[in-house]
């Protein structure tokens, strides 16, 4: 009995020692002085004192280590590993590590993420917003755009030339803004609010295409020539990836250059002939410079001696002779400009290649470096931006909308929906904040900006079902007074572009996580494939034998959280967050264990266990989207007015977190090491709960009332009280029934009448002639009575008005007949 107690303590100095991850030395001195008082009181013999010895000295002699333990690992590992493919590696290698890598740590730093700075506008930057972007969201109108125009109107694409927006990634040295990504971001927040035409317009060209590419690897001349021209709108550009054939599969192309030569300009060149045939390309329609991505090929070895070069990314002026361009799609009633572009055996120079012929190949690795940038700015922006103002604009209209004698906002099926909305509006704003804060500090966050561009268009596609059914009628039918239908039919929009949503989750998240964001297992690979088998083994003992203690450090820790509930985890704050840290760190540690576990045990298979990649990706997705709303709370003071919002945003998050542990956990290749599993880091099962009643009373309470934490949430939209501005005749109206209501049930108590909400100013008029209210209230009523009106109101046409082909709408003279009939 004596020695299993014994053996006990062992168990808790080695876990203890794993957990605080001491040096291997120490850890070993630690078990060694429990041998010694093992010995003293005569517990332990001469044979466990061998085993001691043997293990210690195979693990603590380095040259032992590596002939006995190291060689084996490394020859195993060799023929067990995959070999990646060149766009693999490229992804991989594409973008840096940044806050991702301490979630996968098991031990994340929040000083660290505390440390940094908040994201902040200059005043440049703030007078852009202030200025231009208010006055183009002031010149837009949404039906006109959609309905009758089919595009932006002239005057408004002149607008965006003359003033840069399509030069906010331009620098100042070409004449563009050189915004940072920040005030980018910022930016298409307040037009997504407005118009999704409007914000896709300026987004496309300030993202992945001809501009970024241009700047980070494109010749001087070519600088020279284009990034002037782009930067005053004299040039719109495009860029083409997608084919019929290659969708989420971009690597796939099958879009071709062929090494070639032929007459350009009159003379002999060496150049390409093209062929290809893409589609879904934004800005195509109206494009001038086409950025085109194909594969080229070299047979007759005139530029070098490969023949099959790889993905090429090149410049094409669209007034190219056999350049197919100018047709439209039409994507869901979207009418933002966006089409195909074909064309065959098209013949150019080869300094048409962006950085000329010593980027022939790159283009790839060029497109994912890119992608890791914009997919952190245009997508996660817009849906955040949409998401705020849908929020403050749905909590206005659940207080001014009455049924059954009471605002519809006071229901608890429309609270449990603003809640939703407005939880995770708090959550995806914060998100945008410090994800391109990363980025204007010099990071490249690959695996951050998938998880930004899935889980906030994925959000705002739940809102926007959360909002359409709270305004009902309100929201479907189309027409001027309609500020959420085109936002509706949109929403999916985002869920394909910049890699489908179903690929980045399945596949993305947790495939490139895997590799950048452990902190060991990308220099295994790296060890693995040195061509010095000295270099080859030195490194790899590095990195397996971190990997083992790793993974013992994980285990502990998991152990030690999952049987405390957390409360062994360390937190920088000791008030109402302070569990929420503590669950991070702990969920931290699982998504570290686990993910060690799977890949020792399914290996490369991991990558085809798509559900599994998913849970872990979503593991990792929940930690990160819950860390950028905890560092927001901070940066904002830690208001205590907004934690509602913080409240709803971090245990919706932890919920759908533990979610996503529970179903791996249920789903585990090895179901018996799945239970196990579970003892340690689920013994009592589930822990965290969705947001309950009370909490999202409170948060749909914050949407339909003006305060602090509302205005802190839909800060930096479109809320003038300009005439044409529905979102700001919403806000109006909504002060003016909130003010209405003390007059108003003044007048029911004086007459002693239970009066409905309706026809406020008959209501005044009664109220004026029994002397109840002074004529200024009677304003207030009269004001708000309006205003009620035209929220609620929706349009009606004549049938000729929506027909597209106006010849075929129904003759006036049938028409009247109809009607008089």
């Amino acid at each position: 009995m004596e020695y299993l107690y014994w053996l006990l303590a062992v168990f808790v100095v080695v876990g203890i020692a794993s957990s605080l991850r001491l040096k291997l030395f120490n850890a070993t001195v630690a078990v060694g002085v429990l041998m010694v008082v093992g010995s003293t009181l005569d517990i332990i013999g001469l044979f466990t004192w061998l085993v001691f010895l043997a293990v210690a000295v195979s693990l603590n002699s380095t040259s032992i280590r590596k002939q006995y333990l190291t060689k084996p690992i490394l020859d195993t590992y060799r023929k067990i590993t995959p070999e990646m493919s060149d766009t693999e590696k490229d992804a991989i290698n594409a973008g840096t590590v940044w806050w991702d890598g301490d979630l996968f740590s098991g031990a994340p730093n929040w000083q660290k993420l505390h440390n940094v700075p908040q994201a902040r506008l200059t005043a440049e930057e703030q007078a852009f917003l202030d200025g231009p972007v208010e006055e183009v969201a002031r010149m837009v109108d949404e039906w006109e755009i959609n309905h009758e125009r089919a595009d932006l109107p002239p005057e408004v694409w002149q607008y965006l030339k003359d003033n840069k927006f399509f030069a906010m990634i331009i620098k100042k040295e070409y004449g563009g803004l050189e915004f940072s990504a920040y005030a980018q971001s910022r930016v298409l927040q307040k037009l997504s609010g407005m118009s999704i035409v409007l914000a896709s317009t300026v987004g496309v060209p300030n993202s992945l295409g001809p501009g970024e590419l241009l700047q980070l690897y494109g010749t001087q001349e070519q600088k020279d020539h284009y990034l002037p021209r782009l930067a005053n709108g004299q040039e719109i550009p495009c860029f083409a990836l997608t084919s019929p054939e290659a969708g989420s599969d971009a690597g796939a192309i099958p879009d071709q250059g062929i090494v070639c030569k032929g007459m350009w300009e009159g003379e002999e060149v060496i150049g390409m002939k093209l062929t290809f045939d893409k589609r879904y390309i934004t800005l195509a329609p109206v494009a001038t410079v086409v950025g085109l991505a194909f594969k080229l090929y070299d047979p007759e070895n005139l530029i070098g001696d490969e023949e099959d070069l790889g993905i090429t990314c090149a410049l094409i002026p669209s007034s190219t002779e056999g350049l197919d361009i100018g047709n439209r799609h039409f994507p869901l009633n979207i009418p933002f400009q966006n089409g195909p572009i074909r064309g065959n055996d098209i013949f150019v120079p080869l300094d048409f290649i962006i950085g000329g012929v010593k980027n022939a190949g790159q283009g790839w690795r060029m497109l994912v470096e890119c992608l890791s940038v914009g997919r952190v700015i245009t997508l996660p922006s817009s849906a955040a931006g949409g998401a705020k103002t849908v929020a403050l604009a749905t909590g206005a209209y659940a207080r001014i909308r009455r049924q059954f004698r009471l605002p519809i906002g006071q229901m608890e099926g429309i609270e449990e929906m603003l809640a939703r909305i407005g939880g995770n509006a708090y959550l995806m704003d914060a998100v945008t904040s410090v994800s391109t804060k990363a980025v204007d500090m010099g990071e490249k966050p690959s695996v951050i900006s998938a998880i930004c561009k899935y889980h906030l268009t994925e959000k705002m596609r739940q809102i926007m079902m959360d909002t359409m059914d709270i305004h009902g009628g309100k929201g479907v039918m189309l027409g001027k007074k309609n500020y959420l239908g085109r936002g509706y039919q949109g929403a999916p929009i985002a869920i394909t572009v910049e890699g489908a949503n179903i690929l980045t989750r399945n596949m993305m998240i947790y495939g490139q996580g895997a590799m950048r964001s452990h902190p060991f297992v990308l220099k295994e690979l790296i060890a693995a494939g040195h061509e010095d088998e000295n270099t080859a083994l030195d490194e790899f003992d590095k990195a397996v034998f971190g990997h083992i203690g790793f993974v013992f450090s994980n285990f502990f820790r998991s152990f030690w959280f999952g049987w405390t509930n957390s409360s062994l985890a360390s937190s920088p704050f000791s008030d109402e967050t302070k569990e929420y840290y503590q669950s991070l760190t702990r969920f931290s540690s699982n998504l570290a264990v686990l993910s060690d576990i799977s890949m020792g045990l399914l290996g490369g298979e991991l990558k085809r266990r798509e559900r599994l990649s998913a849970r872990l990706g979503d593991i990792l997705s929940f930690l990160y989207l819950a860390s950028a709303t905890l560092k927001r709370f901070d940066d904002e003071g830690r208001q205590k007015a907004d934690l509602p919002l913080l409240h709803w945003a971090m245990q919706d998050s932890l919920y759908q977190l533990e979610a996503a542990v529970d179903e791996l956990l249920k789903n585990f290749p090895n179901k018996y090491l799945g239970w196990a599993l579970r003892l340690f880091v689920m013994p009592f099962g589930k822990t965290h709960s969705r947001p309950n009643d009370k909490l999202e009373h409170q948060v749909a309470a914050i949407l339909q009332t003006p305060n602090e934490s509302r205005t802190r949430l839909g800060a930096g939209q479109c809320w003038s009280r300009d005439p044409h501005n529905l979102l700001g005749e919403l806000e109006q109206t909504l002060e003016d029934i909130i003010s209405s209501e003390p007059i108003f049930d003044r007048i029911c108590r004086e007459t002693n009448q239970k009066l409905n909400f309706v026809k406020l100013d008959k209501i005044a008029e009664m109220g004026l002639e029994k002397g109840i209210i002074s004529s200024q209230e009677a304003a207030i009523l009269q004001r708000a009575e309006a205003g009620r009106l035209s929220v609620i109101a929706v349009d009606d046409f004549d049938p000729s008005e929506l027909a597209a082909n106006k010849s075929l709408a129904e003759p006036e003279t049938k028409k009247k007949g109809r009607k008089a009939a």
